[in-house]
């Protein structure tokens, strides 16, 4: 195999352990893979800890952001050793644009009406505010299409993201100077598809595909998920 690491850089409501299918078929390949823990605390400061990640990297990186986590590679990517960013069900914000601001130009989806919001102490600082998903809507909002079991227990280990991160704007978009790729999932009940679709086409992406599928797209359909990766690390390297 090349000297290419795999970084899997995961979302909101969610943790490394999202990813395990992929990382189990990636491993199994010969690919060498990491798979940070994001803080989901902040744009900035989520970007600027997975963009430590990768330059301790020795090597060229291909980034994969599911979810949130586009919006986080889409900062971090602009990292030298990044060779390549893959979105999945992902947000590919632009230049000085936020979450809100990308979400806001389309139809809300379920996921709208389905938050919780809790307030989290800030020492020194005012408190922030959690953003996370309620426990009886995950399954069907956030992890249809998912083994009941499995989305049971997803729902009560959910990750919540800050509500900061959703006002920040990337100060920049690695997806104008590094090639990317896209899924879309065609099912998604947590991401308006239309917006993985937009940000996909507004980028250019070297490649985009369409899945019927929800937005755990890597759990529903890990093989093709795996093989979409390795062919855009293929093409990259």
């Amino acid at each position: 195999m090349s000297n290419l690491t795999i970084v899997l850089v995961h979302g909101a409501f969610a943790d490394a352990a999202s990813f395990e299918p992929v990382t189990r078929g990636l491993l199994d390949l010969g690919h060498e893979v990491v798979v940070p823990a994001v803080p989901n605390r902040s744009l900035l400061g989520d970007s600027a800890y997975i963009r430590s990640v990768v330059e301790k990297i020795e090597g060229p990186v291909l980034l994969v952001g599911h979810s949130y986590g586009g919006a986080v590679i889409t900062v971090a990517g602009a990292a030298d050793n990044v060779v390549g960013l893959v979105y999945l069900s992902g947000y590919a914000l632009e230049e000085g644009e936020s979450l809100g601001q990308l979400q806001g130009g389309f139809p809300d989806s379920e996921l709208a009406a389905n938050l919780v919001y809790t307030p989290f102490p800030s020492p020194g600082a005012e408190d922030g505010t959690d953003v996370s998903v309620k426990v009886e809507a995950f399954p069907q909002v956030f992890a249809a299409g998912i083994d009941p079991a499995i989305s049971e227990v997803l729902a009560v280990a959910q990750r919540p993201l800050a509500a900061l991160a959703f006002s920040e704007a990337a100060p920049v978009a690695a997806w104008k100077t590094k090639p990317a790729f896209g899924i879309v999932s065609a099912a998604d009940h947590t991401i308006n598809p239309d917006v993985e679709r937009f940000g996909y086409t507004r980028g250019n992406f070297r490649r985009v595909i369409e899945l019927d599928a929800p937005h755990l797209v890597m759990r529903a359909l890990p093989q093709d998920v795996i093989q979409f990766i390795v062919e855009a690390a293929a093409e990259v390297v």
